[in-house]
């Protein structure tokens, strides 16, 4: 406690947790355990956050930035004794609908910003399935995506503005003009500095929308009806992929009549302000659907449309039931590999005899295989080794290791592997620049 004196007198007490229970609560996010930080810190304004870090400069603490805490690749969870600095008080958000703009603090909920838009007829386009409690922090610090990323792209899409405090307890506010900084902050996972507020673009609500449902005897036949779409023109607001897996622990987590015995479903919108060419392309999609064998369900009302996407919202909590542990691969590759990328990662599930699921944006060529174990009955390193083998199926066919859930301290190792030793030493010289002293969110993203 002494050593979190100086913290205590720049901050009022409510602001900082020191009680062990309470740290303790702070180890973990959705698929990770770190260790217990020393104090968590939770900031209201951007000079909370100056003191916070000026006072772990000088007493030589790493900081690790925090948002819900739903994130998927161990991002934020402290790896040594750290200050955590949990933003979830920083919730303040204005709108300027003539501008279609938000300005938003790291705290505000995903979903806030459109239901706050929604009535001047506005809404904000990235919506990863977290939506509802993940933060536009975490959303930053992963670019995270979402159902609508194919068509309406990722979160730094969105970005106009940032405000964040580096390394040294400094403020700055970053436009996108010339050397684009914001960029290079969105997706550093709070390695390269900490956002304190982001101004984010809003988007007209389109004026209709068309829903329908996919569903096929074999995983690839799924794939190549997104091809197959995507040839004909065709350009899905929202494109998922849901494999039998996934198929099957919705239905028993919710019972909402989805066909089990299938392979693979796909989950399409179109949308637009034209019912006449929306109309025409959810067409172009049922055929390259019905032409790569699948069978085609319209949803007929907007109730029947929320509930089908209700099945794809609820894959995280319906798989979570069938183990207690997963392991979350995130990869994008080309869509023109996707039809062998789905097969392959589908043998590999068999051939290590523990359950895989695939689910994801399939539009955008981001999948989530995702391994569920149980710690006392399946050996982690086989875990694991599946999922060094999950990641080198990516980098084979041209991808990417993460889309959009981050590298964190899951898949750091695996980074040797996907970028090479020059581009590697590169991405070191920019933290170095940034971070001196290796204080943010250490052991996370890049390899030693």
């Amino acid at each position: 406690m002494k050593l979190l004196a100086p913290l205590l007198e720049r901050l009022s007490p409510r602001k900082v947790l020191t009680d062990l229970p309470q740290r303790q609560l702070y180890r973990y996010d959705a698929i990770a355990v770190g260790e217990t930080p020393a104090a968590v810190v939770l900031p209201e304004t951007t000079q909370d956050v100056v003191e916070v870090v000026r006072f772990a400069k000088a007493a030589g603490l790493p900081v690790v930035a925090r948002g819900a805490a739903s994130g998927l690749s161990g991002g934020a969870v402290p790896v040594r004794e750290s200050l955590v600095v949990a933003f979830t008080k920083m919730t303040r958000l204005e709108l300027d609908p003539i501008r279609r703009i938000a300005i938003a603090q790291p705290g505000v909920v995903t979903a806030q910003i459109s239901e706050q838009a929604r009535p001047h007829g506005l809404y904000y386009p990235p919506d990863p399935a977290s939506f509802r409690t993940s933060t536009l922090g975490g959303n930053l610090a992963e670019n995270a995506g979402g159902p609508m990323c194919f068509k309406r792209g990722v979160t730094g899409d969105y970005v106009r503005e940032l405000e964040f405090v580096d390394a040294e307890g400094e403020v700055h506010r970053l436009g996108r003009e010339a050397y684009d900084l914001p960029g290079l902050l969105i997706g550093s996972e709070g390695t390269l500095g900490l956002i304190t507020e982001a101004t984010v673009g809003l988007e007209p609500l389109p004026k209709h929308t068309r829903t329908l449902m996919a569903h096929f005897a074999e995983v690839g036949q799924a794939a190549e009806a997104v091809s197959k779409a995507i040839a004909a023109g065709a350009v899905p607001a929202k494109l998922e992929f849901l494999d039998q897996g996934c198929i099957r622990a919705v239905e028993d987590y919710l019972h909402l009549g989805l066909p089990v015995d299938a392979a693979a479903l796909l989950l399409v919108d179109t949308d637009g302000d034209d019912p006449e060419v929306v109309a025409e392309e959810l067409e172009w999609v049922a055929q390259a659907c019905c032409a790569a064998g699948g069978v085609v369900r319209l949803a007929q009302s907007p109730a029947e449309a929320a509930q089908l996407w209700q099945a794809r919202r609820s894959v995280s909590p319906a798989i979570g039931r069938i183990r207690s542990k997963r392991m979350n691969e995130d990869i994008a590759v080309p869509r023109s590999s996707l039809p062998a990328v789905v097969r392959e990662i589908e043998a590999l599930g068999k051939r290590y005899g523990l359950p895989l699921v695939q689910f994801g944006h399939i539009g955008d060529g981001n999948l989530h295989p995702n391994i569920l174990y149980d710690p006392k009955t399946d050996p982690e390193d086989k875990v694991w080794e599946l999922a060094h083998e999950v990641a080198r199926v990516a980098l084979r066919h041209g991808g990417v290791l993460s889309g959009e859930h981050g590298i964190g301290l899951m898949k750091r190792e695996f980074m040797s592997e996907a970028v090479d030793a020059q581009t590697l030493a590169i991405l070191w010289d920019v933290k170095r620049r940034l971070d001196p002293e290796g204080r943010l969110n250490p052991g996370k993203v890049l390899p030693e």
